[in-house]
This record gives structure tokens, C-alpha cells and sequence, in this order.
């Protein structure tokens, strides 16, 4: 009887063990939510959709017959709504984080600018936040420098990689 209970326990463990797939798509934490795309690539569609959102303000002020009204106003909105979304996946450090809550403050200015009827402040706001997110993408590449400037040369020592240059600041 004890054999028959561990051969059991023994195949039951197996097949458990057995059906779930082994695959590297096991994400864990927050990240899992984010991060579909890089941060560049996260910038640009970000920077598309403050550009859809200026071009239905342009289409709004020259008196489009189908975009007049509270409708008209909802699609700048969802523009702005998708930008803020969009944003979510520009994460490549801190200083980049920082920095693009700040330019999420301007879309957010843009969007209330919209639902008061001030096409104008929400036009200054988006391009604002369109610049500041157009400027994001040198930081990411001041990034990979930083990471240059920050060897040490006890790193190195520990590599074995003799650089003289390590930690000198440019």
C-alpha cells in the first residue's frame, strides 16, 4: 500500500510538472504590464499620437463640419488618453522617468485645456509636451555613455580588462 501511495504521489507530480509549458514567457511584476516595445520605439508612437492630437485641433479650429462639438472634443481626448498610455512604455532609467512625467504633466494640461473649450492653451501644451518628449530621446542615448563614464577600474581589474580611460568623465 505505502508503494502504491508514492508511485501516485510520484505520477501525479510528474504530469503536474509536465503540463505547464517551460518557456522564458513567465514574466513577473509590474514589468509584465509595460513594456511591449523599447523606449525608443515608445517615444515615437507617443510623439505620434500628440501628432494625431494636434491635427484633430487643426481640423476642430478650421471648422470641420464632422468634428464640430463635444465630438470633436472626444477625439483629441482619446488622442491624448492613447499618448498617455503610449508613454507608459518609455523606461529605460530614472532621469528618462523623471523626465517623462514631466512631459505627461503638459499632455495632462493639454487634455483638461480641452474638456474647458481652450483649444489654444491645449495646442501651446501639446506641442510643449512634444518637444519634451522629442527631447527624451537624447537622454536615452546619454545613457549609454553614462554607463561608459561609470566603469571603474576596479571593475576592470576584476575583468582583466585594462582601460585607462575608465572613469575619466567626459
Amino acid at each position: 500500500m505505502k508503494l502504491l501511495k508514492n508511485a501516485v504521489v510520484a505520477t501525479t507530480l510528474a504530469l503536474s510538472l509536465g503540463s505547464f509549458p517551460t518557456t522564458a514567457d513567465v514574466c513577473l511584476g509590474m514589468a509584465c504590464m509595460y513594456n511591449r516595445m523599447t523606449p525608443l520605439e515608445g517615444i515615437d508612437a507617443t510623439l505620434g499620437q500628440v501628432a494625431d492630437a494636434l491635427r484633430a485641433i487643426q481640423v476642430r479650429n478650421s471648422g470641420g463640419a464632422a468634428d464640430s462639438g463635444k465630438a470633436g472634443d472626444d477625439i483629441i481626448i482619446n488622442n491624448i488618453k492613447d499618448a498617455l498610455k503610449l508613454s507608459k512604455e518609455i523606461n529605460a532609467n530614472d532621469k528618462l522617468d523623471r523626465n517623462r512625467n514631466r512631459a505627461n504633466d503638459y499632455l495632462k494640461k493639454a487634455r483638461a485645456a480641452v474638456k474647458d473649450g481652450d483649444l489654444i492653451k491645449a495646442t501651446e501644451d501639446l506641442k510643449e509636451a512634444e518637444k519634451r518628449f522629442s527631447d527624451l530621446k537624447s537622454m536615452i542615448d546619454l545613457t549609454q555613455a553614462d554607463r561608459v563614464s561609470q566603469q571603474t577600474n576596479l571593475l576592470n581589474r576584476i575583468m582583466d580588462t585594462p582601460d585607462n580611460s575608465a572613469g575619466a568623465r567626459k
